[in-house]
């Protein structure tokens, strides 16, 4: 891949957070017969939050340096503002990952609030309106990554983040996540009696997302709805027909709903129960293989059973630091991908490391002969094209 061209990023990314419109896809930018389709041949590389092991999460800069880098799907946590706007951005409260403590003006904002369970204390973005939110600048979450970009980025609106994708040069699909629906539903409303989960597909339709899974809309537009929240899955399920992940949590947290526990939902009976709602789990990848001293150990055969019930399996999260990769890979990122593919037969990647995924599938699975035979083609046509004009 190219190098990382900063002045560009930089200028494009001032105009998004001076902007007072919302951003929209702009027809001049929409040509869909050039734009090269979303590959289906090979597992997902869906960038988790965007390439966020290189640039601070959830932001604009973070979702485009993935779709430079080869993702197939920007990942997205949608929560919400104080009035209803929806937002990019994983933890309820601000304290991680945004310089809020810097803001003398919010200092009485400090609250604390019961999420899944605990008592959590800290400033929280249920009590901030979207103008105040975007007073934010966000800052990596790991001291241990690049910290050249703290209080450069503003936090982004779920439209931006769609926009992002739409004006993508190629098809990019996004993966947003409904984030905390208890919470939101809670501390949040809307105009009608309207619900978190009704905001969030009416924003989605409002940009043409919909269609089952590779029907010729979803390919279009490809997008998939995730939760850790059955109740949300099954109720949005009445909404819209795009397709659906339940993701999964660690074994000892029960689900944030129905407080069910990992073992229930696991279990084939449930399996079967939720395919009729979803196409696949989005499981915590040390669910599906557990780790000793560091060393994975036998699979369990939860991939197996879920492709049984013909659900896929999108595992999170991979990363390329070594305090994230177990003993078993050498220290190497990509024998970690190949044993998740190859081994494990996994249908999707969630990566804070979109590059280095990408790479290694190209190098690993490239286009299949037919495909890459008619993009050389195509490749000779524009060289030979432009040739002519010169």
């Amino acid at each position: 891949m190219g190098s990382f061209c900063h002045a560009p990023l930089f200028f494009l990314l001032l105009i998004v957070g001076c902007s007072a419109r919302a951003l929209y896809p702009l027809p001049s930018r929409r040509n869909d017969r050039n734009r090269q389709p979303l590959q289906t041949f090979r597992p997902y590389n869906i960038a988790h939050r965007g390439s966020n092991g290189e640039i601070p999460e959830e932001t604009a800069a973070a979702y485009m340096r993935a779709i430079e880098e080869g993702a197939d799907f920007i990942e997205s946590d949608i929560l919400s503002s104080k009035d209803g706007v929806l937002i990019c951005f994983h933890d309820v409260n601000l304290d991680d990952t945004t310089d809020i403590a810097m803001h003398k003006e919010f200092f009485d904002r400090k609250r604390t609030y019961e999420v899944q369970g605990d008592n959590i204390t800290g400033y929280f973005t249920v009590d901030f309106t979207i103008e105040e939110l975007k007073s934010l600048r966000v800052k990596q979450r790991y001291h241990f990554r690049d910290q050249q970009y703290n209080g450069k980025f503003p936090i982004i609106t779920f439209e931006e983040f769609i926009s992002i994708a739409l004006d993508a040069p190629r098809v990019v699909g996004i993966y947003p996540e409904i984030k905390n629906p208890v919470f939101i539903n809670q501390h949040v409303r809307w105009s009608g009696g309207k619900k978190f989960e009704d905001k969030f597909v009416e924003t989605l339709e409002k940009y043409g997302y919909k269609g089952s899974y590779l029907s010729k809309q979803w390919l279009k537009q490809p997008v998939f709805i995730q939760s850790f929240a059955p109740t949300s899955l099954t109720y949005i399920s009445n909404l819209t027909d795009v397709p659906k992940i339940f993701l999964i949590d660690d074994t000892t947290m029960p689900t944030q709903d129905t407080n069910q526990s990992f073992w229930e939902i696991t279990s084939d009976k449930y399996l079967d129960f939720i395919k009729e709602y979803v196409v696949g789990i989005g499981p915590w990848k040390d669910t599906l293989v557990t780790a000793s001293d560091n060393y994975l150990q036998t699979p369990t055969d939860l991939v197996a059973r879920a492709h049984t019930h013909n659900l896929q399996v999108h595992p999170y999260t991979f990363r390329n630091e070594n305090q994230f990769l177990h003993f078993n890979f050498s220290e190497d990122p990509y024998n970690e991908y190949k044993y998740w593919m190859h081994t494990i037969g996994v249908d999707g990647l969630f990566t804070d490391f979109t590059g280095s995924l990408h790479q290694y599938q190209e190098w690993a699975s490239p286009f299949p002969s037919d495909e890459e035979d008619a993009y050389k083609l195509l490749d000779k046509i524009v060289s030979m094209i432009t040739k002519f004009k010169h």
